[in-house]
């Protein structure tokens, strides 16, 4: 009867935390109590067949709690800083002294910034990228701290990169215009005119030029001809598709602004001219305004010049008997001496499960089941009362008897 109240008491907490994010259900194992040998078993011999042994039962012990570490369905929330984990793996949150894991991704930005729990106030652990935003996981995880209004320097334009076509039909002498944007290492921006003017002497040849303000008046760029293929219409001069450019003047900050114009995507082709810059690398200063967190786990900061920077990398912990943690409470779990010890990684990697953003992890008690289980539990604990009855009954028959 005490067991079948253990296994109740296990069953109404199932129920009880059927809407707990991440809640991991529990199930109870009954195990037999050694019987009372009443006969011993017997070998054959002398013709005839051995006998079984004779054992009463002494009844039922609580062999053990399994908890179930199955995957519970994700729920959308739209939050962006609300995570579940799909497959295997724990958030790693801590209080500076303690190491907790949870699969509760209910996160938060704290007032100064930490990305945190805000039921537990446990700090949500990762790495920190450097300033350029590289990640390294082989060092100690950190607190993950979002910098809002943290400042990115402007980033000289080294790279930029055009696509688009340039009309095969054109007559020669014809024009086609373009503009693009590069930035000086104080993120000023220079805007250059670009002119593709199609040769009149040679076939299938474009003579680039541009201009530019160099501070004091239009500067000039000749920056050589370009040349298609007459049957693939593909770039062939320059081989590599790069031409060199050079911006120098009072108006450019730490003269010479020198790029590499990469016009490889260009074709030429019959049907109208159109050039788009697909890329561009150089940038003016901004500030960190938002962020949003990838499947991998990356946080990537947005800032408001446009660029986006890893920032962070939220760390997930896997363990080779997740049963085996303890429950402390809260939607935590601490490690224990069956757990094993936790392998910390990346989300997808390691077999550790990827990171599903908007989403919460919903418990996955099945409802059906644990009302069958709690009808199960009490006419156990009936039927157990009844033997209890009807044996007293007999006792008191037989004393009745003596009497």
């Amino acid at each position: 009867m005490q067991n079948h109240m253990s296994y109740m008491d296990v069953v109404g907490n199932n129920i009880a935390n059927v809407n707990t994010v991440a809640f991991k259900s529990s199930r109870v194992n009954f195990q037999d109590i050694l019987g009372q040998t009443v006969k011993g078993a017997s070998a054959a011999q002398n013709g005839r067949g051995g006998t079984n042994a004779a054992q009463i039962g002494l009844g039922t012990s609580l062999g053990g709690i399994q908890t179930l570490m199955t995957q519970g369905s994700l729920q959308s929330t739209g939050k962006s800083t609300d995570l579940a984990v799909q497959g295997d793996g724990f958030f790693v949150e801590s209080d500076g002294t303690q190491t907790f894991y949870s699969r509760d991704g209910g996160f938060d930005v704290g007032t100064d910034g930490s990305l945190i729990n805000p039921n537990t106030g446990l700090h949500v652990m990762g790495w920190v990228a450097n300033a350029a935003g590289k990640i390294d996981t082989q060092q100690p995880l950190a607190n993950l701290v979002i910098p809002y209004g943290a400042q990115i320097p402007a980033q000289a334009t080294q790279n930029m990169q055009f696509s688009g076509n340039l009309d095969a039909s054109l007559a020669p002498g014809g024009i086609v215009n373009t503009t693009m944007t590069a930035y000086d290492t104080l993120g000023v921006p220079h805007t250059v005119a670009l002119t593709l003017t199609k040769d009149a002497t040679t076939a299938n040849q474009w003579n680039l030029t541009g201009s530019y303000d160099d501070g004091t008046a239009t500067a000039g760029l000749t920056l050589g001809p370009i040349n298609f293929d007459s049957a693939t219409g593909a770039l062939t001069t320059p081989s590599d598709g790069l031409v060199d450019v050079s911006l120098s003047g009072t108006a450019i900050a730490s003269p010479p602004l020198a790029f590499k114009l990469d016009l490889s995507k260009i074709t030429q082709f019959s049907g109208g001219s159109q050039t788009t810059l697909l890329s561009q690398d150089g940038s003016q200063s901004g500030s960190l305004v938002s962020f949003a967190i990838g499947a991998s786990g990356e946080v990537s900061g947005v800032y408001s010049n446009g660029l986006n920077q890893t920032i962070g990398q939220i760390a997930l912990a896997g363990f080779v008997n997740p049963a085996g943690l303890t429950r402390s409470g809260q939607n935590l779990w601490a490690a224990s001496s069956n757990s094993g010890t936790p392998t910390v990684g990346a989300p997808d990697t390691n077999g550790l499960g990827t990171i599903s953003t908007g989403s919460l992890e919903t418990s996955n008690v099945d409802l059906a089941q644990q009302f069958t289980n709690l009808i199960i539990a009490q006419r156990g604990f009936e039927s157990s009362s009844k033997v209890i009855t009807a044996s007293d009954q007999m006792l008191q028959t037989l004393v009745n008897i003596i009497r």
